[in-house]
């Protein structure tokens, strides 16, 4: 490829971005919506779209999509249709797909989140209902294609937003912003790896400066946040190449593969009248009344940002803590729930985000009751708070003993690790007379004005201590003696 000046162009990207919700049943009958079961299990004469068979509308389905429409701030459209959309493929066994094209669930909307520090807002065109096609599993054998019809019929939502994205790392984390936002409204588990979220990335390049979009192709079923920002980077990086070398290229669908990091085309791109769009006869145009609407509202979830609120507002945690504890929904339920029993929220924080968030996600358990109970929790908080145990003894050495000993009493655990602090803090002295005399030329640029020497004492002593020491008063007695 030849060298090109990236600031000399522009990438343009709009998503296709596909949810399945976590119905269930299916978009239109009612056999079960459920992941991972042994193929064709999950189907029936509907699924199979057996002549004489009729779809019928999943309730569910328009609660979850109006619920994104609520949290996306999106304009909901009372009357909607589902259309038929008309291709051959082996794993649509309609020969259509159930969907909306005229008249979708809702219009308009936004979704604002950070990228590279910076507050970014991407605009929505639409989002609408449709049906999963099936599976089509290639490498199970040397001569044939495999069919799952498990899928088929799964309900999904498929969020289409505006040719707003600037580079790979905003689609990145327009993704995750998506994600994050699908779990906490409890619409979709969103994982990307089983093909819960997966999205399309329509990608084109222009001058900067430029008003008019280039011509843009399309990368289909990118199943990871990671493969969508590689995809589109690379995707800018091929179609720069091109308009340098002033070759002429048409939209086309695109596979983008996670391996070699490069696309390669599929077919010439779709247009609307390829899929003979019309109503579908068997379904009668939807109308949603007023009181569903709002029913649907007054249920709606705290989203990230009123969690981000509540906990900086109601529980006094730093933003950051806020920002970290609100990273997974379950992560800010943990907290608020064990909150209800202990007061000191900022040490429950201090506690969740140092030590059971990164052991949750080591062992990859849930957090929660699973990974360590709540009497263990507050039997640790406790200790710390009763002086029986320093904080740093108890966070290096007695928490990781308590999670491999869950069963046996924490201050027999203490006891047996010898970092109980002792009652008697007379030791003190005689520990930090010690210290200095083991560290003679500290001690003396410290007399010298050297004061930010503390630290380096107060280290050495509390490592000595073995934990035992009270930190205050080792401290009161250290500086006491550095000073005469």
């Amino acid at each position: 490829m030849i060298k090109l000046d990236r600031n000399d162009y522009e990438l343009v990207a709009g998503l296709e971005v596909h949810i399945q919700l976590n119905t269930n049943s299916k978009a239109f009958n009612r056999d079960l919506n459920k992941f991972g079961s042994e193929p064709n299990t999950n189907i029936s004469a509907i699924t199979l779209a057996h002549p004489g068979t009729l779809p019928k509308v999943n309730k569910a389905q328009i609660e979850k999509a109006l619920m994104l429409a609520l949290a996306t701030n999106s304009q909901i459209n009372k009357s909607n249709q589902f259309d038929r959309k008309n291709y051959f493929y082996p794993d649509l066994p309609k020969g259509y797909q159930i969907t909306q094209d005229r008249h979708p669930i809702c219009t308009g909307g936004y979704i604002t989140f950070e990228s590279d520090g910076k507050k970014k807002t991407i605009r929505l065109h639409h989002t609408h209902m449709e049906e999963d096609a099936g599976k089509s599993i290639h490498d199970l054998s040397d001569n044939y294609t495999m069919l799952d019809y498990n899928r088929a019929g799964t309900p999904l939502l498929e969020m289409v937003t505006e040719p707003d994205l600037r580079s790979g790392t905003e689609v990145h984390d327009f993704m995750a912003a998506v994600q994050k936002m699908v779990k906490y409204l409890g619409i979709s588990d969103g994982n990307m790896e089983e093909g819960s979220m997966r999205c399309d990335c329509n990608v084109s390049v222009r001058k900067k400066g430029a008003t008019e979009y280039g011509e843009r192709c399309e990368i289909k079923n990118v199943n990871s946040k990671k493969f969508a920002k590689q995809a589109v980077e690379y995707e800018f990086e091929r179609q720069m190449q091109m308009i340098e070398k002033g070759i002429k290229f048409t939209k086309q669908t695109l596979n983008f593969n996670p391996d070699t990091g490069v696309t390669a085309a599929l077919r010439s791109k779709e247009d609307a009248h390829d899929y003979r769009y019309f109503p579908d006869p068997d379904l009668p145009p939807l109308v949603l009344s007023d009181t569903f609407i709002e029913g649907v509202k007054n249920n709606l979830p705290l989203l990230p940002s009123e969690y981000i609120q509540l906990l900086m507002s109601e529980y006094g945690l730093s933003s950051y803590d806020a920002e970290v504890l609100t990273q997974e929904k379950e992560y800010a339920d943990y907290f608020l729930g064990l909150a209800k029993e202990y007061s000191k929220y900022n040490d429950l924080s201090k506690l969740i985000i140092n030590k059971v968030i990164p052991i949750a996600n080591e062992t990859g358990k849930n957090i929660g009751e699973n990974l360590i109970s709540s009497e263990k929790i507050f039997a640790f908080l406790n200790i710390i708070d009763e002086g029986k145990v320093s904080t740093s003894a108890a966070y290096q050495t007695l928490f990781p003993a308590m999670i491999e000993n869950q069963d046996d009493n924490l201050l027999s655990i203490a006891q047996r690790l010898n970092i109980l602090q002792s009652d008697d803090q007379s030791f003190i002295l005689d520990l930090v007379e010690k210290i200095i005399n083991e560290n003679k030329v500290e001690y003396d640029k410290y007399k010298k004005g050297n004061k930010a020497l503390v630290g380096f004492f107060m280290g050495q002593a509390m490592k000595s201590s073995q934990g035992k020491a009270d930190p205050k008063v080792l401290k009161e007695q250290l500086l006491k003696k550095l000073n005469e």
